[in-house]
C-alpha cells in the first residue's frame, strides 16, 4: 500500500461519514399526529340523555301526592262519616285514579289512642271502608281498592291531647303497583 493511499482513504472515509451525518440532520422527520386510540367506554363521550321530565314520574306515589289535594282524610271522634272537606280530597284522588287505570290503592284506617285495641281496629276498618265506598261511588273500580286497619297502632302525632288525637283519626290512601 502506498503512503498516499492511506490519507486518501481516510479523507474519503471522513467525507463519507460527514455526508451521512449531515444527511441525517438535514431532513428532520415530519411530526405525525398521534395515532387515535380506540375509545373505551370510560373515555368515550356519552350520548346526551333525552331530557328528563320535570317532577315526579307519572303514575307514581310521588305523582299521586303532587296531584291530589291530600292523601289523608280526617274524622271526628268515634266517627267514620265523610265530611265535605274529605269529599273534596277523595274527589281529587278519584280523578287521579281515573287518569291511571292500571294503578291500585290501599286505604289505611287509623284511630287515636283512646279506646281498646279491638275497638280501634274495628273503627279503623270502618273509616277505611268509608273512604273506599266514597271512591267507588265516584266510579273507581272496587277491585282497585284494598283496605287495612291499623287502629291506634301507627299514630302520626304522639301527644295525648285533642290536637294530636285529631291528626291520628284518619284514612290514608297509598298507591300500589
Amino acid at each position: 500500500m502506498s503512503p498516499h493511499r492511506v490519507p486518501f482513504r481516510l479523507a474519503t472515509l471522513s467525507l463519507l461519514l460527514a455526508g451521512v451525518g449531515l444527511a441525517g440532520c438535514a431532513n428532520k422527520p415530519k411530526e405525525l399526529p398521534p395515532q387515535p386510540v380506540a375509545a373505551s367506554t370510560s373515555t368515550r363521550e356519552a350520548a346526551p340523555l333525552p331530557p328528563q321530565p320535570a317532577g315526579p314520574v307519572p303514575g307514581s306515589q310521588a305523582d299521586f301526592l303532587a296531584s291530589v289535594i291530600s292523601d289523608t282524610v280526617h274524622f271526628e271522634y268515634d266517627k267514620y262519616s265523610i265530611d265535605p272537606e274529605s269529599e273534596g280530597i277523595l274527589r281529587s284522588q278519584a280523578q287521579w285514579l281515573a287518569r291511571y287505570p292500571g294503578r291500585a290503592v290501599t286505604i289505611e284506617g287509623h284511630c287515636d289512642e283512646r279506646g281498646t285495641r279491638e275497638y280501634n281496629l274495628a273503627l279503623g276498618e270502618r273509616r277505611a271502608n268509608a273512604a273506599k265506598n266514597y271512591l267507588i261511588g265516584l266510579g273507581v273500580d272496587a277491585g282497585r281498592i284494598s283496605t287495612v286497619s291499623y287502629g291506634k297502632e301507627r299514630p302520626v302525632a304522639l301527644g295525648s291531647d285533642e290536637a294530636s288525637w285529631a291528626k291520628n283519626r284518619r284514612a290514608v290512601t297509598i298507591t300500589i303497583n
